[in-house]
Formats: structure tokens, C-alpha cells, sequence
């Protein structure tokens, strides 16, 4: 996989358009037409990526993970295993901890334009990542 750096694509069919960062797999915006044609934005968050890169979007629009909310005192159990994760809400886990998914460049794997636009992009978290908790229930689910 080639470094990528965090980029905004635009997909458009003419009728909606929709921009897209793969930092975080985030919309950060999406205009559709209202009863007039009007094209408006309906999603809540930044023109740039800069508020994204410095952690002013409060998870705006963004893939989340590896775990969707918080996780009390960042503690589990799972099949008599207790996890930790890291802690970064309070006292509690959200999102996928201190570098979630919505926090890494993700590869772009194919970016397609006109009539059917669309985009595909692909992130492997790595063992270890985040801690080895992920892939310690994931192996022991196998």
C-alpha cells in the first residue's frame, strides 16, 4: 500500500454530490436538492480537513471503530478474559480508543466518476494495534 495523505473526493451524478475524505472514511458533506432543485448541504461538518486533522470534529461523519461507543471504564469480559482498552472518554472507551479508525488514512482503492460515481476504500489494522485486545477475541473466536 502506497502512503496516501488525507485527500477530499468529490462524487458527483449531477443530481447529488457528496465529499468524502479518506481520513477516517468521513463525509463531510452531502448536497442534495430540495423541492426546487436547490442544491443544500445536509450534513453536519467542515469545508476542510483541517478540523478533522487536528481533532475539532467531534466524530462528524467518520467510519467509527474498532468499537461503535463507549465501553465502561474501558473493561470487558469475554469468555473469562478480561480486556483493557485504551481510555480516552472520561473513564470509558469510545470509538475504538486513542487512534480509532476514524483517525488513520485509508487507502483509496478505486475512485470512479460520472454517471455512477463511487469510491472504495480499505483499511488493515495491524496486530496489535490499539493493544492486542481486538485480535486476542478475534483469534479466540476462530
Amino acid at each position: 500500500m502506497a502512503d496516501q495523505k488525507p485527500q477530499l473526493f468529490e462524487l458527483n451524478n449531477g443530481t447529488i454530490k457528496v465529499m468524502v475524505s479518506n481520513y477516517g472514511c468521513t463525509i463531510t458533506s452531502l448536497f442534495v436538492p430540495d423541492k426546487d432543485g436547490t442544491l443544500g448541504d445536509v450534513v453536519l461538518g467542515f469545508d476542510t480537513l483541517e478540523p478533522y486533522l487536528n481533532g475539532s470534529a467531534p466524530y462528524f461523519g467518520c467510519i467509527v471503530g474498532r468499537v461503535a461507543n463507549r465501553i465502561k471504564e474501558g473493561k470487558f469480559t469475554l469468555n473469562g478474559t478480561e480486556y483493557s482498552l485504551p481510555i480516552n472518554n472520561g473513564p470509558n472507551s469510545l470509538h475504538g480508543g486513542l487512534k480509532g479508525f476514524d483517525k488513520v488514512v485509508w487507502e483509496v482503492v478505486e475512485h470512479k466518476q460520472g454517471d455512477n460515481p463511487s469510491i472504495t476504500f480499505k483499511y488493515h489494522a495491524r496486530d496489535g494495534e490499539e493493544g492486542n485486545w481486538y485480535n486476542g477475541i478475534r483469534k479466540g473466536m476462530e
